[in-house]
């Protein structure tokens, strides 16, 4: 009985963590900005969090796409990568599509601009390819 509670316990207390992070995204520092999505991608890449984003995968794409079109350089590489691993925790069906159904024509705007940073198109490109061969429906 303890055990579970105790497990209870450390999933709320991790997903208020998360919370925080997805809050951070939308701060003005871009420092913060930039802490918030290197912390997401270490919890997207080290635990599956499906349900717990399933229904917080709008707001965070809000955020992600606010990164994405907002930020420089290193926020934008980080916020693909964010969104590479969104994508993977959500899969193949309807809500993976949904997410990259809407930022796809970002990532592209992105990728074949010649003035943003190496690290965010490579990262960008990443994005859309690993989107791409989880979510989209369309087969083109």
């Amino acid at each position: 009985g303890s055990e579970a509670a105790g497990e209870q316990g450390q999933e709320e207390e991790v997903e208020d963590r998360l919370k925080e992070h997805m809050d951070s995204l939308l701060d003005k520092s871009a420092k913060t900005r930039q802490a918030a999505l290197q912390s997401l991608r270490l919890a997207f890449s080290s635990k599956t969090l499906s349900e717990f984003l399933l229904e917080r995968r709008l707001t965070l794409t809000d955020s992600l796409e606010k990164c994405l079109k907002k930020g420089k350089g290193e926020e934008q590489a980080l916020a693909g990568t964010v969104l590479t691993l969104l994508c993977l925790q959500m899969g193949s069906g309807p809500e993976g599509e949904e997410v990259f159904r809407g930022l796809k024509p970002l990532l592209i705007s992105i990728l074949t601009d010649s003035a943003a940073s190496p690290g965010a198109r490579q990262s960008c490109a990443t994005a859309l390819g690993m989107c791409c061969y989880i979510a989209a429906a369309d087969l083109e």
